[in-house]
């Protein structure tokens, strides 16, 4: 467990964050084998170049047992649901989706878009 936290990224540009969480399959060598394929050295590059090409400036994944948790960070302009449609058109996305769909509590051949669920900001520390 990292214990001194994680260094973000300050852009020179206001950005919003979207949080989503998704639940693998309760497996753990399955999600031995999800985090493995997320390494910095096995993700596919035509997913990551993908995801930028949308205008997602990052996207991090945590795990907490079987419980996936991503921060995805963007413009302020960006527009959710038309970015996440035109990345499922893009080359080898569902390719990846499908080869992430068996670690996945989620539809075989669901999207991205239709697996990952929006949460809710309920508390910050208000200025």
């Amino acid at each position: 467990m990292k214990t001194t936290g994680y260094q973000t990224k300050q852009y020179a540009i206001p950005t919003k964050r979207y949080c989503q969480t998704l639940d693998l399959i309760d497996d753990p060598k399955l999600i031995e084998a999800y985090v493995e394929r997320h390494g910095e050295s096995r993700a596919w590059p035509e997913i990551r170049e993908g995801i930028r090409s949308v205008g997602i400036l990052e996207m991090e994944l945590y795990i907490l047992g079987n419980r996936l948790f991503m921060i995805v960070e963007t413009p302020l302009d960006f527009d959710w649901d038309e970015a996440f449609t035109r990345l499922a058109t893009l080359p080898r996305q569902q390719e990846w989706e499908d080869y992430m769909s068996v670690f996945q509590n989620a539809a075989a051949h669901a999207t991205s878009a239709e697996k990952w669920k929006q949460m809710e900001r309920i508390f910050r520390l208000y200025d």
